[in-house]
């Protein structure tokens, strides 16, 4: 049901959202009878809950038409940070993580300036190698005008 529902018009997302009320309900009474069923230090009692504690925060889906189900756009940014931090192990010196910090500086930048960072970065090293002085290296920086 949640996937057909992301394009729709919030009216009728919302509208989805309020039929799965019955289930959230099921879901919650089911989770508050599980821990007494288990041993307390088991990982299913401790997800039940977890659950419950958080009940009215997860709950929220259902009159909010506009809130997400899942956390998936966090993990993807967050994924890169957690990629990289194992590629930064191998910037061999401080000033190479210098360096390759201030490229990442670089290319987020210019993503945040639909600057395209590949053509950015070819344009911007082929300006300092040639002709640009030093003192003025911020000028090349893709901001707004």
């Amino acid at each position: 049901m949640e996937a057909g529902a992301g394009a729709s018009p919030l009216a009728e997302h919302l509208k989805l959202r309020r039929q799965t009320a019955p289930l959230v309900d099921e879901f919650f009474t089911s989770a508050e009878a599980t821990p007494g069923k288990l041993s307390a230090k088991s990982s299913l009692a401790g997800a039940s809950r977890y659950a419950i504690n958080r009940c009215g925060a997860l709950s929220r889906i259902i009159s909010d038409g506009q809130r997400k189900v899942d956390n998936n756009v966090a993990e993807n940014a967050l994924r890169r940070i957690a990629i990289g931090h194992k590629n930064y192990l191998f910037a061999g010196s401080d000033p190479g993580g210098q360096r390759a910090a201030d490229i990442y500086i670089l290319v987020k930048n210019a993503k945040l300036n639909d600057v395209n960072p590949g053509a950015y970065l070819r344009n911007i090293l082929a300006t300092v190698a040639v002709v640009h002085p030093r003192n003025k290296i911020e000028s090349l920086l893709p901001l707004e005008s």
